[in-house]
């Protein structure tokens, strides 16, 4: 049987259920094909429809592009549903077609969909509903449908019958128009998750912009200085480097040992950045970077944030065979314009594994920085950022800064937590320099080996265990520093 016969008999089976199913004819002063008829003025099968489609996480801004675009210009409208089991799947099309054949449908209740619009706010946006618009002698009927998992609509979809298709075209211009300069995701920070949506992203979570100041960060000196400027700098420029002919996109690297400080770098450049779209991608979501930038692109100035990009970005020499997305990434950042006002900032542990074109080329990462384990002074630094207010004495601090070498951000962090808790478990509102030490000798004794891992402290005896058990002599192989742990805590987290 191919495939026309295949359509044939869904139509025929179709018509079947629709006079077993809907015998019963619908009230007429419920009936949907009067309502339309009522409001058009004609029969509604006369009239052309033109249909267009919008990606899943733009359901909110196509809500609001219709709501808005029916409460201007002299335009009035009224809003209904329809009561059917299976109107959930039908097109316009096929919904006059049911109205006027069968009687079938009803009208009925206006379903709605809870959707995320800011960190702290969700709106009611219709998922399924017919917009009888009227602007002077116009008339319109506009079908909003959002996506279903259950129905495999992996889509927003808006259909508009009107008088012409010029006119439908027009309504349709208007709310792609309304989109772009009113869109919900501009000037916000937004992480994507992963999704079974074909566009690549479904579910996303809006985040309140981070706020540090410089004095949030320790990092060695000039360097933090280095990363502003790529990032931050550039955008407070931008007409100067325009007027001399200089372009705006460009990336910027910062890798080194996990919890050394590289997400925390992350969020205070999110912060010097407040009229900027964000878009972070970290773990699978990284798959759904063509989305991100499509994103970006239209909503610029906007930062992509790629978090532990060696996840997808190994040098081919590591791994077997191609890596598309490593390609889509690629592609990517090509694609934007050079007066494009968006910036890659990406992270990685693994900066030697990442893939030289990515790391090499201008325009795709034009600075890379090491965010190295702290020094000493960098040590005491963390030390005063993390226990400000505890008020423990010179010499302890002091002596800690010493014991602590070869430790990183996350575990200075973790170490005053830890002396607090021990005071507090004391029912004692003063930390003491016994409760640091004690704190100390916990976090550093062989029973926290992995948790100093975790923290991303690198591992001496592994390096050790490493060299003595290479015999060959003309081996290049040798401990890179980074361990295996992932970064603590990730965007939402200092590190």
């Amino acid at each position: 049987m191919d495939t026309t016969e295949v359509a044939a008999f869904g139509r025929l089976f179709r018509d079947f259920l629709d006079q077993v199913v809907y015998h019963e004819p619908v009230d007429p002063s419920r009936s949907l094909e009067r309502r339309m008829h009522d409001h058009l003025g004609r029969p509604a099968q006369e009239l052309p429809i033109v249909k267009a489609t919008y990606p899943a996480y733009d359901h909110a801004n196509v809500h609001l592009a219709v709501e808005r675009w029916f409460s201007s210009e002299g335009r009035t409208h009224e809003l209904v549903g329809v009561l059917s089991e299976r109107y959930r799947d039908d097109s316009l099309a096929e919904l006059v077609e049911g109205a006027q054949r069968h009687g079938r449908y009803a009208v009925g209740a206006v379903d709605y969909a809870y959707l995320p619009v800011s960190p702290d706010e969700e709106l009611a946006c219709v998922d399924f509903g017919l917009y009888l618009g009227a602007a002077g002698h116009d008339r319109t009927v506009v079908l909003l449908r959002g996506p279903s998992e259950e129905y495999g609509r992996q889509r927003v979809e808006v259909e508009v019958l009107a008088g012409s298709r010029e006119e439908a075209k027009r309504l349709l211009a208007g709310v792609d128009r309304l989109i772009h300069e009113h869109n919900v995701f501009r000037g916000k920070v937004l992480s994507f998750q992963g999704s079974e949506f074909e566009d690549g992203i479904g579910p996303f979570r809006f985040h309140a912009r981070p706020a540090l100041d410089a004095g949030d960060i320790v990092l060695p000196p000039g360097l933090l200085e280095r990363v502003e400027r790529q990032i931050v700098g550039v955008a407070r420029q931008r007409e100067r480097l325009r007027a001399h002919g200089q372009h705006l996109r460009r990336g910027l690297l910062l890798y080194g040992p996990p919890g050394t400080g590289k997400t925390h770098s992350v969020r205070y450049l999110l912060s010097q950045l407040p009229e900027f779209t964000v878009v972070v991608l970290s773990g699978m979501s990284i798959q759904r970077v063509g989305a991100a930038c499509s994103l970006a692109r239209h909503l610029q100035p906007a930062l992509v944030v790629l978090e532990d990009c060696d996840l997808i970005a190994e040098s081919r020499d590591f791994t077997d065979g191609e890596q598309p997305l490593l390609f889509q990434v690629l592609n990517e950042m090509d694609g934007l314009g050079d007066d494009a006002d968006v910036a890659f900032l990406l992270t990685t542990n693994r900066a030697d594994i990442l893939e030289p074109a990515l790391a090499q080329r201008p325009g795709r990462v034009d600075m890379a920085v090491e965010i190295p384990l702290p020094d000493a002074t960098g040590r005491r630094r963390l030390l005063d950022l993390y226990g400000a207010g505890l008020g423990l004495p010179e010499e302890a601090l002091a002596d800690a800064v010493v014991r602590s070498e070869g430790t990183t951000a996350s575990f200075a962090k973790e170490l005053m937590r830890r002396a607090t808790l021990f005071a507090a478990e004391r029912s004692s509102e003063l930390v003491t320099a016994a409760d640091l030490d004690d704190a100390l000798a916990e976090l550093l004794s062989d029973q926290d080996a992995l948790t100093r891992r975790l923290l991303g402290v690198p591992d001496p005896d592994a390096a050790l265990d490493a060299d003595d058990s290479d015999d060959s002599d003309d081996s290049d192989d040798s401990d890179d520093g980074y361990g295996d742990g992932a970064e603590g805590g990730g965007f939402g987290d200092d590190d």
